[in-house]
């Protein structure tokens, strides 16, 4: 278990070897971490039950790094382990389905119950946040737009990885509950996820158990 500051390491974007994606890998005393979650300023105690989720119950080797803006979480990786990880981008689809259809549920309950202009404020706000972490395909607000637009089960998804849709789904929870004044929207959402198969929806919900994001997302 390690708490560092930013001065204490080196970070790095390195290329994937597969895909056109640049991975951004953090370097301490020789040994290589890659990004996990990341935590606003404000999140202090959201990060650090994370981080001891992580380390404690699940025996994972993490970094919690602390900076003057953020926090985020980074686990222990071999940098040529990255060019194996087919089968794990293969994994991510389901749970970015999964994420993308949240994404829309609480943007169109937005709509519904304040309006077309909160709910464009909603995604403005939102993409503020996720450009900071350099989403693949989501440079703009237009680009969230057309994510929110179109069906995630046809057609292909973002490559995001697993650090992508842990923020996405701390930021949506976090802005979602100020629009909301509460955060019931992140209640039941079992009966969202029926377009998924069985096999699927036990698979994003156990990915979602694994982290607080269970606490936040209700089944």
């Amino acid at each position: 278990m390690l708490i560092l500051k930013r001065k204490d390491v080196d970070i790095a974007n390195v290329q994937h070897p597969k895909r056109e994606q640049a991975i951004p890998i953090l370097n301490y005393q020789g040994q290589t971490f890659r990004l996990i979650s990341v935590f606003s300023a404000s999140q202090e105690e959201e990060a650090r039950g994370f981080w001891r989720d992580l380390t404690d119950n699940q025996g994972k080797f993490c970094i919690l790094l602390e900076e003057t803006e953020r926090f985020s979480v980074w686990g222990k990786i071999r940098v040529e382990q990255l060019g194996g990880e087919e089968d794990a981008s293969s994994q991510m689809v389901p749970l970015t389905q999964a994420c993308i259809i949240l994404l829309q549920t609480v943007y169109f309950d937005l709509e519904d119950l304040f309006g077309a202009r909160q709910a464009g404020q909603f995604n403005n706000e939102l993409i503020k946040v996720l450009q900071q972490w350099n989403f693949p395909q989501l440079k703009n607000v237009q680009d969230l737009g057309k994510i929110i637009d179109e069906d995630p089960l046809e057609g292909s998804v973002p490559p995001w990885e697993e650090h992508h849709l842990i923020t996405l789904l701390q930021e949506m929870h976090r802005i979602g509950k100020a629009y909301f004044g509460n955060d019931s929207f992140a209640e039941g959402i079992s009966e969202l996820l029926v377009d998924l198969s069985p096999e699927e929806q036990k698979y994003f919900r156990g990915w979602l158990g694994q982290s607080p994001l269970g606490q936040m997302w209700r089944w």
